[in-house]
């Protein structure tokens, strides 16, 4: 009769090997951990990464003898100028400078070698008059449209190349006589520089300022939401424990404060998000300025939170019986509020579109129908005046909430999100 032999693994084996892994996990685990937790050190390490070699690339160029003879060694420090100039942290940001060079520098060199040709015509003691008016008229024009805000705001560098440019040009023209030839070497290196530049930004490890605004405007909600509800259960925590210290909500102030303070860096995102191209969930004509939009209505809505802190100080006086009346409807009100700033946060991070009249539109109108009984309650004394603060504050965020889940749902409209 046959014999079947079946093979017995090594008990002591299988067990280190399955040790073995965990040893591999958890080691790997602080390394999650650090990349989770320190993501922007990390980009800006990448980007510095980035910079240098793009630097190494066009440095280069000095030792490729035929092209340095070509242009010179002054002409050569001009892709070197560009990079360390244009590189930013941002590929927006990075994109919208060295356009805003290359135009600066083909108009600038284009008239300032006009006017020196010009000059060259003339001759004489005419030469430096036509210069010299040449530069009075266009560089107080470059300088007037500098301090338009449209063109401050997105062409300001642009502006300033130009001036630079026509100015070394057309003086350059007085005493050189191959201004031509320089201008055309000069050119040729900037947009050498400017090549390195966005290849490098944009195919090695992209920073998108349009993730970042889209994002930072998710967290916002989310930020908001936990204000309301912090500042709502430190008013009536007070109420439960008379021999408690009032401790003030910290970390809510403190996101409101920030919030308060972040215009000019969504302007500045929302200015490179307009010059990236086409990448992922964002299209070429992606409506940024609603972004600005919602901004500024968090930030409206930040102050009026930032009116219920003034409450807990009130808070110390002994009207416990009647906060107890009122605690369940505005906890019931502020719990509506903070589901509806998630609510409109998730719909933005999801991508879909908001359906404000048949979901939050009710849930608002509930939350200040319970703040309205509350008002017509025992409140008009002078002692419930400090409450009555309370409540009206929680009210005004429901009012803000309102025009806020507008712009929210014109957002998915002109974005075109997803109706699911």
């Amino acid at each position: 009769m046959d014999s079947t032999v079946i093979p017995i693994t090594d008990g002591d084996q299988g067990f280190a090997d399955v040790k073995e892994k965990r040893k591999f996990q958890v080691s790997l685990s602080p390394i999650v951990s650090f990349v989770q937790t320190n993501k922007d050190s990390i980009k800006k390490i990448i980007h510095c990464i980035k910079v240098g070699s793009a630097l190494v690339l066009v440095s280069l160029v000095n030792f490729v003898d035929s092209f340095y003879k070509e242009v010179g060694d002054d002409n050569a420090m001009w892709a070197i100028m560009t990079v360390v100039v244009i590189f930013e942290f941002h590929a927006g940001a990075t994109l919208g400078k060295g356009f805003n060079r290359g135009i600066g520098t083909v108009l600038g060199g284009g008239l300032g070698l006009i006017a020196a040709i010009l000059g060259g015509q003339v001759g004489g003691i005419g030469k430096p008059f036509i210069v010299g008016v040449s530069l009075f008229i266009s560089g107080g024009a470059a300088t007037y449209a500098r301090l338009i805000p449209n063109i401050k705001k997105r062409y300001d560098y642009g502006v300033m190349i130009f001036i630079l440019t026509f100015n070394l040009v057309s003086v350059s023209g007085l005493r050189e006589e191959n201004v031509m030839e320089i201008a055309r070497e000069r050119l040729l290196m900037i947009v050498m520089g400017f090549a390195i530049c966005i290849c490098t930004s944009l195919f090695f490890f992209p920073i998108w300022a349009s993730d970042e605004i889209h994002n930072s405007m998710v967290s916002k909600f989310e930020d908001l939401a936990s204000s309301i509800e912090g500042f709502t259960e430190e008013y009536f925590r007070i109420v439960g424990d008379k021999e408690s210290q009032s401790v003030h909500p910290i970390a809510s102030f403190r996101s409101c404060l920030s919030m308060l303070s972040s215009k000019a860096k969504d302007e500045s995102l929302v200015n490179f998000a307009r010059w990236e191209p086409w990448h992922g969930k964002f299209g070429l004509f992606h409506p940024w300025e609603k972004y600005q939009k919602i901004g500024e209505v968090l930030r409206e809505l930040a102050a009026t939170i930032l009116s219920l802190e003034g409450s807990l100080d009130s808070s110390k006086e002994p009207l416990q019986a009647l906060r107890e009346s009122i605690k369940e409807p505005c906890e019931a009100a502020a719990s509506s509020l903070a589901w509806t700033l998630r609510e409109l946060g998730e719909s933005i991070k999801k991508m879909r579109r908001c359906q404000s009249e048949p979901f939050i539109a009710p849930e608002l109108r509930l939350a200040r129908q319970r703040l309205s009984q509350v008002m017509c309650g025992k409140l008009d004394t002078a002692e419930g005046l400090s409450i009555a603060c309370f409540v009206l504050s929680l009210m005004r965020v429901a009012e803000k909430l309102e025009g806020l889940a507008k712009e929210v749902e014109e957002l998915g409209e002109l974005a075109g999100f997803n109706r699911s």
